[in-house]
């Protein structure tokens, strides 16, 4: 009987175990992505300039809101550099940005150095740095705001599908991908876009301490190489990352090469990947930001 006990004992020891086990593995691939930090060196102490990056389209500012923050507390972080290579997106993503750019600034330097593309939103989060660094050949300016909304009514009415809203007010549904838009419709959506167009205006020439009117005619979507874009006042200097690094260090007292630190981003596969990838293949899954590009909404963006 004692044995037979034991037995029983040891079994639910052993399932105990081997369900703590499963449930660790779970966790670990359905974690997602995250951020490690890096440094230059294993022994990469005392004054460092800290690289935020900014990359892709601008759907979201939690993650570069919090690396700001916490590069901006920390003490041995000296000045900061913010990589741009982003063509902008969503508007309230990129004004938060740019605002916790300028709370950034009030405790350290900080450098907005350009890649290939730093364009609308990624100019507007540039134009927050004390300094703005590009490549002669980066893509830049796009100042303006864009809003699209697909109208695919035809190919419904074909299809013999059709809708029936109930709304509290006229405007309720204005953008609806069912009809054409009404001009009553189009003239508040363009109120709202010359709206975020003038605080986009007002933030160049506040940053950038040039006259409004010079701005204006800088404004009307264009975009600009870095070469153009500093002959025209929108940028500060020509250079790469590195230069960007050695002025921050520089802007941050730092002498000598400065070391850098900096979140890499992991993605680690999920358990959910996998499963997805059992049901409908590989590459079936959109990017989060490309799903807020195709949401309706207004953007400062540059599209080719």
């Amino acid at each position: 009987m004692a044995e037979k006990r034991n037995l029983i004992v040891g079994l639910v020891i052993l399932f105990l175990f081997l369900g703590i086990g499963l449930l660790a593995v779970f966790a670990y691939f359905s974690s997602g992505a995250g951020y490690a930090e890096t440094e230059d060196g294993v022994f990469a102490i005392g004054a460092k300039v800290a690289i935020v990056d900014v990359t892709g389209i601008i759907s979201s500012s939690s993650e570069v809101v919090r690396q700001l923050k916490k590069y901006a507390e920390d003490g041995s972080v000296k000045a900061i550099v913010v990589r741009i290579e982003s063509p902008g997106g969503g508007v309230s993503a990129s004004q938060e940005i740019y605002d916790a750019v300028l709370e950034a600034r009030e405790e350290k330097a900080v450098v907005a150095s350009m890649g290939s593309v730093a364009a609308s939103g990624g100019y507007y989060i540039a134009c927050a740095a004390d300094t703005i660094m590009a490549n002669p050949g980066s893509l830049t300016g796009s100042i303006g705001v864009i809003a699209e909304f697909p109208v695919f009514g035809e190919l419904l009415k074909k299809i013999g599908i059709k809708t029936e809203v109930i709304k509290s007010g006229e405007l309720k549904d204005v953008g609806s991908p069912t009809r054409p838009m009404t001009e009553k419709e189009r003239a508040m959506i363009q109120s709202v876009i010359n709206d975020t167009y003038d605080q986009f205006v007002e933030a160049v020439v506040k940053n950038r301490k040039m006259e409004r009117q010079k701005v204006l005619a800088l404004a009307d979507g264009s975009v600009f190489t870095g070469r153009q874009a500093q002959a025209n006042g929108l940028i500060d200097a020509l250079g790469n990352q590195e230069d960007a690094i050695r002025l921050a260090g520089k802007m941050g007292g730092i002498s000598g090469e400065p070391r850098t630190v900096k979140e890499k981003k992991y993605r680690r596969r999920t358990i959910f990947d996998f499963a997805a990838e059992e049901i409908f293949g590989k590459g079936m899954e959109l990017p989060e930001e490309w799903k807020d590009l195709l949401s309706p909404g207004l953007k400062y963006l540059y599209k080719m």
